[in-house]
């Protein structure tokens, strides 16, 4: 079967549409707005209302926790997902043509990265700073009615201690324990707690579409200049430095961002993905359409004019997770040549100290510590053999027989995990160390191979059994439907039994025509059934005795001189009564009040 072909098919509760881990824990999120979330649970970062472990996926409710005034009692869609160390944060979306706000945040608070001032949460929480964000021009001049239009939020990033939030107009905003930003290039490298949300002013002007973040050093992806939105994306970094981790070519650290020379404006690379490890950085790069010669000769000379992507890394390397075929480290970036030249890199992730990626056509490589986490189950630990993968190593998917996963895919590192969705959605796998259940499989042991994770959970399947159930509840049973038929021939015979009554009306009419003029009423070509009223032969009677000739109106002289006009008429009115009210009296009663 075709890697990039389907295995599984399910309901879209079932259906996985992003991933992300922490330190000791995983989240995912699927097609219909829900959070599942599994591993350690200390400090809340599962959300479940406790600190307990998890090891198979447990669905996150966002109804009972602690909320801010903004947040309805109905539950949220989530749209998007993101967990650090020992933290998670979930987007909401608030209508159906834009996302309002970061709505929930788990976990810890002692940096400040849940955004706002509480204790520790062991349930979702809703941040109400982001229901009145404005545009951070406001903020310097609050006469500026346009700056104050309503923002929103559209991405959200966390890692170690901090966390990340880009609005719908590319402005980045950051909270948790995060590096110092500062105009003073001199200052030495320090952290700093901030609480509640605050916009990085260093970037206000450019477009900010991604960010990622290690232990002490932030990545961004955004547009080059002040005044340009769109086109060729540079990259900026900035915070600890201690081990090359920004790709600047030094090993000093820095308080503002700087542009990654290697990725600029001029760079013949346009990059698509970033990730960071705790203090590495992986970037994933294609060649750019027109590239001038210049640059076609440079590409020659690194061997990377066949390669449909490049992945890149820079920072620290004692483990090999920079996958350069040494345990060095680099302070400018080096791309990654152990990975073949034809594939067209998808999705990264950095781990504590190791680095995975998936192709499009659903292989996965890791590399770095203990074999990229697979464990090195035949390395020696001697000094030649460490045990850990200093190159990209592929690995197996042991349920396809071409090895790969079933694409798409996408690759999520924890620190000491890693977990792949694939078969469009409906399939995770996970492998690692697999303390406080991290994997997801039901069990605390390590795993050497990818081992499943218990997806669907079984109480997702019990809930879809019981929707099914009430549905099946809801259909009328055969006694219902034989009531129902009962009832409606029941209604039937009523019509039937009243048009016969009209019917016999309708005689007695042409009788007492007849009886008058020698003429039956039905005789004149007028329509008589169930449809016509009394009111309709009054009109008719009338319309007669206007065409009638004076022959006619002589006969009806005569017959009315031969008796009292006024008596015949009561009579005749009577009858005619009478009929009508046994007629309505056989109605049945919803018939009479339509």
């Amino acid at each position: 079967m075709d890697a990039g072909q389907s295995l599984y098919v399910g309901p879209l509760a079932a259906k996985v549409v992003g991933i992300c881990a922490g330190e000791a824990h995983t989240l995912a999120l699927t097609a219909e707005g829900e959070v599942y979330s599994w591993g350690r649970g200390t400090f809340g970062r599962l959300g479940t209302g406790k600190e307990e472990d998890e090891t198979r996926p447990v669905r996150v409710s966002f109804v009972s926790g602690k909320k801010g005034q903004g947040c309805s009692n109905k539950p949220p869609r989530i749209v998007a997902v993101a967990a650090g160390a020992y933290h998670s944060l979930a987007l909401e979306v608030i209508s159906h043509v834009t996302i309002h706000s970061v709505s929930c945040f788990l976990d810890i608070y002692m940096d400040g990265q849940l955004g706002v001032d509480s204790e520790n949460s062991l349930v979702p929480i809703f941040l109400d700073e982001f229901l009145d964000l404005v545009s951070p021009r406001s903020l310097e001049n609050q006469s500026d009615s346009q700056g104050k239009a309503q923002l929103k939020i559209v991405s959200i990033m966390a890692d170690g201690m901090m966390s990340f939030a880009i609005d719908n107009i590319g402005g980045l905003w950051m909270w948790g324990n995060c590096p110092q930003l500062s105009k003073d290039g001199d200052e030495p490298f320090s952290l700093v707690s901030i609480p509640n949300p605050r916009p990085v002013w260093f970037l206000h002007g450019r477009c900010v579409v991604k960010v990622e973040c290690g232990n002490e050093h932030v990545v961004v992806l955004a547009s080059p200049g002040e005044t340009v939105y769109g086109g060729d994306l540079v990259c900026y970094a900035w915070g600890n430095n201690n081990h090359g981790q920004l790709g600047l070519g030094d090993n000093e650290s820095r308080s503002y961002p700087e542009i990654v020379k290697s990725f600029d404006v001029d760079s013949p690379w346009s990059i698509y993905e970033i990730a960071c490890g705790s203090f590495h950085t992986t970037v994933l790069t294609r060649r750019k359409l027109h590239s001038p010669e210049k640059d076609a000769q440079e590409l020659r000379r690194m061997r990377l004019e066949d390669r449909a992507s490049v992945c890149w890394t820079f920072g620290l390397g004692d483990n090999g997770q920079l996958g350069h075929g040494k345990a060095t480290s680099s302070s400018f970036p080096e791309p990654v040549y152990g990975l073949p030249e034809d594939v067209l890199l998808k999705s990264v992730d950095c781990g504590l100290f190791h680095t995975c990626v998936a192709s499009e056509a659903g292989e996965v490589w890791v590399w770095g510590m203990e074999k990229g986490l697979g464990l090195c189950p035949e390395a020696t630990f001697s000094g030649e053999d460490p045990g850990d993968a200093l190159i990209p190593l592929k690995v197996i998917c042991n349920e396809n027989i071409d090895s790969n996963f079933a694409a798409p895919v996408q690759v999520a590192c924890g620190a000491a995990h890693t977990v792949v969705a694939a078969h469009d959605g409906y399939r995770m796998w996970a492998w690692g160390r697999g303390h406080s259940g991290v994997l997801g499989n039901g069990s605390t042991a390590n795993s050497l191979v990818p081992c499943t994770v218990m997806w669907p959970p079984l109480q997702m399947d019990f809930e879809r059994k019981e929707v099914l159930d009430r549905k099946e509840r809801a259909k009328p049973s055969e006694s219902e439907k034989i009531a129902d038929a009962k009832k409606g021939a029941s209604t039937l015979e009523d019509i039937q039994d009243l048009n016969t009554k009209i019917a016999s009306m309708e005689r007695y009419i042409n009788v007492l025509h007849t009886y008058i003029l020698g003429e039956r009423f039905e005789d004149l070509g007028l329509p008589l059934g169930p449809e016509n009223s009394v009111a309709d032969v009054h009109k008719a009677w009338w319309k007669m005795l206007d065409s009638a000739d004076d022959g006619k109106l002589n006969q009806m002289k005569r017959f009315y001189q031969s008796m009292l006009s006024a008596v015949e008429e009561k009579i005749m009115k009577r009858k005619v009564q009478e009929m009508v009210r046994e007629c309505l009296s056989s109605l049945p009663a919803d018939m009479k009040t339509s």
